[in-house]
């Protein structure tokens, strides 16, 4: 029976005749009240009832249906049968047990009781199973049958749409849940097959229809689809995007070359972040020298030398780029020339330049010029000048050169320093000489003294002296003289006095 309500309705039939009767003739009659049908019954809808959930089944071919149903009835009344039917004309209910039904007999499964549930399952479902089904239940009572209207409406097919639903946007750390939707209300255990990117995904389901990600990472952003195993169904892709702080953050530099003084450079700096950064800033050492994703140094000096790094910001975090070094090239300056001494010398001697300038790389090429000539008098850093003039170098870089000031040598005619070695050499001997004469001098004259002191000695004594001067005389007649010589004889011997002659006469023959 097909009625215009949406609550259950109590159905007493007398027959099948006379359902079939009152079938047509309610599709033909005004829709009568709920009420009037109940009171015709004398059953109150208080106390009856039946309930589906859901009440709307999108099924695939071949699947397995599950329709849930609970009932209930005043208390008291006992169930005598308890069966499903469906409409098999549109609009009409003929009331048929489906277990009869050959066509369903095999397929439908009662899973509730004779109490309170109604749950049925039916399997291997096909396009022609697309209808209405209805639980009824009949009691003891003579006017105690229900039918559960409006039923379940179940349609079956082999083409349905997919979609996977997530969040819009996810922070890095998060758990995400991707849950992929059928426009199909799929009841069976079907089993989801998750991509990313067009690659097939293993990640752990919570449920079979949805996707888990925990502590999702920036690599987990991407394309995401869902499918039906044994189905060619693929929903469309949906874009998980995963925002995370700067990563990555690097510095450039361009021309990436040698960098000359008076060149235009330009230092770029870039992240991986998501959301992209927007808030540069430029260091060179501990010290911010700009803003902005790229930093323009125009004509750069030697000054700009220096390591460079940047940092970058987003809503989730900040980062420094790994130091950079920029290493300005510059030809040489500052020359200049260090002589050793005044610069005045003499003939025949030299004087030492030495030339010194300020260059990247350091100058390696030095020449040698005095001034008002055009060839070069030397090379290499230092220079021996040996004539007078004004001197100055050139130190040269694979990028340019420059010449110091000129310095003058003068150069005074003279002796050389070889005469005056010769000199210094004579005069240090001459000193050596008179020092070794002043030497033996010294020693002779202390010999003298002592034999003089020794000569004085032996005159203070007469005894010791005659004795020894006779002594002397007998055995050497030379010495005997050299003494009388030096020992005059007394006035008083020479007269022949007696103390001569017994002296004399004393002397041993």
């Amino acid at each position: 029976m097909c009625y215009s309500v949406s609550r259950s309705v109590a159905v007493d039939l007398m027959s099948y005749n006379t359902m079939y009767f009152m079938l047509m003739w309610v599709r033909t009659a005004p829709a009568l009240p709920l009420v009037f049908l109940l009171m015709i019954h004398g059953v109150s809808s208080d106390d009856w009832g039946v309930s589906y959930s859901p009440s709307h089944i999108c099924a695939l071919k071949d699947s397995t249906v599950i329709m849930n149903c609970s009932y209930s009835y005043p208390t008291g009344h006992q169930i005598k049968n308890v069966f499903w039917t469906k409409e098999s004309v549109k609009g009409i209910i003929m009331l048929l047990d489906l277990s009869n039904d050959p066509e369903y007999s095999q397929r439908l499964q009662y899973l509730g009781d004779q109490q309170q549930n109604c749950t049925v399952r039916l399997s291997h479902v096909t396009l022609n199973d697309s209808h209405e089904y209805y639980f009824r239940f009949i009691t003891d009572h003579p006017d105690g049958k229900w039918l559960g209207h409006p039923g379940v409406t179940l349609t079956v097919t082999d083409e349905f749409d997919l979609q996977v639903e997530s969040p819009e946007r996810v922070t890095e750390g998060d758990s995400v849940r991707l849950t992929c939707k059928s426009s199909c209300t799929l009841t069976d255990r079907a089993t989801f097959i998750w991509s990313r990117n067009s690659q097939p995904l293993t990640e752990r389901r919570d449920r079979n229809n949805e996707l888990l990600l925990q502590s999702v990472r920036r690599e987990d952003a991407g394309r995401y689809s869902c499918a039906v195993h044994g189905h060619h169904h693929i929903s469309p892709d949906v874009h998980l995007n995963v925002m995370y702080p700067p990563k990555s953050v690097s510095v450039s530099i361009s021309p990436s070359g040698v960098i000359v003084e008076g060149d235009s450079v330009t230092l770029s700096c870039s992240s991986d972040s998501n959301p992209p950064a927007l808030n540069f800033s430029w260091f060179k050492g501990g010290t911010i020298v700009g803003s902005g994703r790229i930093y323009s140094i125009s004509k750069i000096s030697s000054d700009d030398s220096g390591e460079y790094k940047c940092k970058t910001i987003n809503e989730h975090g900040e980062k420094y780029s790994d130091a950079v070094t920029l290493n300005v090239m510059y030809p040489p300056r500052s020359v200049s020339v260090l002589m050793s001494g005044s610069g005045v010398i003499v003939e025949g001697d030299s004087v030492t330049l030495s030339c010194s300038s300020d260059s990247n790389p350091p100058a390696l090429n030095f020449s040698w010029f005095k001034e008002n000539e055009t060839s070069a008098v030397g090379s290499g850093q230092s220079f021996s000048a040996l004539q007078s003039g004004r001197f100055y170098c050139q130190a040269h870089n694979q990028h340019g050169s420059q010449r110091s000031d000129a310095v003058t040598v003068t150069v005074h005619r003279g002796l050389g320093w070889h005469v005056w070695l010769g000199i210094t050499v004579a005069c240090v001997g001459l000193f050596i000489i008179i020092i070794i004469i002043i030497i033996l001098y010294t020693i002779q004259k202390k010999r003298i003294n002592c034999r003089s002191a020794a000569h004085d000695y032996e005159n203070d004594d007469p005894r010791a002296g005659t004795y020894t001067a006779l002594e002397l005389k007998s055995r050497s007649p030379d010495l005997y003289n050299t003494l009388t010589t030096v020992h005059p004889r007394p006035a008083v011997l020479q007269s022949g006095s007696s103390e001569y002659e017994n002296l004399h006469s004393k002397t041993p023959r």
